[in-house]
Parts: C-alpha cells; structure tokens; sequence
C-alpha cells in the first residue's frame, strides 16, 4: 500500500512539474530551407535516445509519422536545462528566443516545447506517461510536427532530472 502510494504521489509530482508549451503564433511561410549547414553536433546519451523512441513509438501506435531528430533542437533543449538547472527553475522562460533561433535557423513552420523535472529514479516510461496525461503535453506529442529534440540534463547538487523536449515542423 505504501508503495502504490509512493508511485501515485511521485506520478502527481511529476505531472504538477511538467509544463508545455506552444507560440500563439506561427509561422505561415518561411524561405530558409532545413539544409545540414544549419545543423550542429549533439551527442545523445542513451537515455536521450531510449525517450526519442519512445515517443515515436507512441506515435507509430496512433497511426502518426515519425519524427525525425534535429540535433538544433536537442542542443537548444540542452541550453534551456543548463538554465533551468543554474536558475533552479522549471520554465519556459526563454521560449520564443529559442523558438526564432529554429524558425530562422531550420525554417521551421512551427514549434512547440514540452518541460520537466523529476528525481534522479525517474522512469523514461514515467515521464513519457505524466507528458501524456498532460493533454497540453499530449498535443505537442502528437501535434502536425517532423523533428523533435530532446535533452536530458542531470544538477549534479540536488540529483534532479531536467527534461526539454522541442518539437518543430520542418
């Protein structure tokens, strides 16, 4: 009883915590092509990749297209964990600087953010669900996107996970 207790406690921190989000705007038209010039390096940790396939794997499940990874997304995710873990917050502060980066960098039509954080015995299964039990999280997961991005990023004081996870339509 404690532990289902414990398990349903935690699932509620972790969907009190998560945050989404999505301009109000977005872009109709754009001239910048996504090319490999624009793309920079990223090197994705296992558990990075583990959460990328899991969401895909959800979206095969609903009949959606894959996403594609844009390491621009996922080194943009990094930059806004190292802020959140530095600021000790958990915001979208920031997101429409991030967002113009990937319009004018990517062309992007669109962008949406998906945030969280958790203890360090978090799940991948545990936060890919509480993001589903988010209907606004739900919809960046599902939305009309091609890439996605993500970052995974550890504070090393408190042993707290930051999740950022971009998604864009390229």
């Amino acid at each position: 009883m404690k532990f289902k207790t414990f398990v349903t406690l935690f699932l509620v921190t972790i969907i009190a915590t998560l945050n989404s989000c999505t301009p109000d705007d977005t872009v109709e038209d754009s001239t910048t092509n996504y090319s490999s010039q624009n793309e920079v390096d990223y090197t994705y940790t296992a558990f990075e990749l583990e959460t990328l396939n899991t969401l895909n794997d959800y979206r095969a499940s609903k009949g959606l297209t894959p996403l594609k990874k844009a390491n621009l997304l996922s080194w943009e995710s990094e930059e806004h964990d190292q802020y959140m873990i530095t600021n000790k917050v958990v915001s979208h502060e920031g997101f429409d600087a991030r967002c113009q980066t990937i319009i004018v960098s990517l062309g992007a039509l669109k962008v949406g953010e998906n945030i969280a954080y958790s203890n360090n015995s978090a799940t991948i299964k545990a936060i890919v669900n509480a993001w589903l039990a988010s209907p606004e999280h739900k919809k960046n997961i599902e939305g009309d996107y091609t890439h996605f991005g993500i970052s995974i990023k550890e504070d090393q004081i408190t042993g707290k996970k930051y999740y950022t996870n971009i998604f864009a339509k390229i």
